[in-house]
């Protein structure tokens, strides 16, 4: 049995009604027929209708109705009786104190864009072998910092998915060297998407992955001019494949409902997908003009340089 998702099951305070609270038999049906016609419930599942109680609504009372089907009970569930009993209502109150934004923090991750004050966060939460990741990286870079600038600071979480089998090896070796470079870290980022099909060879080869993987950062912290000790520091990190800060972060997605990659959160606003770029720029346009932010003017895609491939991956800052 499934109840209509309308019905949304608030935990209330039992009380102790006066006699006269008790719906009368009449209004009580009308009631139960109501509510069988909106949900999905069946005639063998049982409705218990409860008594009249006072409620913060100026003409109306408010009755708790528990519904149960075999061993499952609902409840109570929350509605609101008019004094005239004429009218059946359901109010829910939501706490928006707090700031949206805070949903979901950066959590200490290399940023690229604006600092952390900036007045739009982005935090995408990624796959670094997902291709609907890469087809969104692509988009996004650099074409949100080159139109917001400073104004937004956006940054990238950890969610490997398992059917992807060299992700969390990808996941664990970038945030080796995210600890000591967040330039090197973008850099590698932008990498791994826009060769992601080239890891493993031409027989796709997981171990071959993997060493591709840990050499490329070890290449990167290189490059990047990282002092011996923290060369040192890297190799270690990536020899110990310590993943539990991957698996913290995929804890932190599934506790917002997250099941596949990408995600963005824009200023605490959920998308779900590899949406176009418009769609992103429609989100942070609201989310600046909220904090009281004038959006630039519309994006304008720059002309590639000749002898350039039109869409290659940017790396670097």
């Amino acid at each position: 049995m499934v109840l209509a998702s309308a019905f949304s099951v608030v935990g209330c305070h039992g009380q102790t009604p006066a006699a006269s609270a008790v719906l009368p038999p009449e209004t009580a049906r009308r009631v139960e027929i109501l509510i069988r016609q909106r949900t999905k419930i069946t005639p063998d599942d049982t409705l218990k209708i409860g008594p009249r109680l006072p409620s913060e609504i100026p003409g109306y009372d408010k009755i708790e109705v528990e519904i149960t089907a075999g061993a499952d009970k609902s409840g109570p569930i929350p509605f609101l009786l008019s004094k005239d009993g004429r009218t059946l209502a359901q109010f829910n109150t939501y706490d928006i104190s707090k700031d949206p934004k805070a949903l979901v923090s950066d959590a200490g991750r290399p940023g690229r864009g604006g600092p952390a004050s900036a007045p739009v966060q982005i935090v995408l939460f990624d796959d670094l072998e997902c291709p609907y990741c890469a087809r969104m990286h692509k988009q996004l870079f650099p074409a949100l910092t080159d139109r917001y600038g400073s104004e937004v600071h956006i940054v990238y979480r950890d969610f490997p998915l398992s059917q992807h089998p060299w992700a969390v090896r990808a996941a664990v070796d970038v945030n080796c060297v995210a600890a000591q470079s967040g330039s090197a870290y973008w850099n590698l980022v932008d990498y791994i998407h826009a060769h992601a099909g080239d890891f493993g060879g031409e027989e796709k080869s997981i171990q071959k992955a993997n060493d591709q993987l840990d050499q490329l950062a070890k290449d990167e912290a290189k490059k990047i001019g990282l002092k011996p000790a923290a060369l040192t520091t890297v190799d270690a990190c990536i020899k110990k494949q310590d993943d539990s800060e991957v698996k913290a972060s995929v804890k932190v997605g599934e506790g917002l409902d997250i099941e596949a990659t990408p995600v963005l959160f824009i200023n605490g606003e959920k998308l779900e997908g590899a949406y176009p770029l418009e769609d992103v720029f429609r989100m942070v346009d609201g989310a600046l003009l909220a904090a009281g932010k004038t959006p630039p003017p519309p994006y304008v895609p720059p002309v590639p340089a000749a002898g350039t491939v039109a869409g290659a991956a940017k790396t670097g800052n």
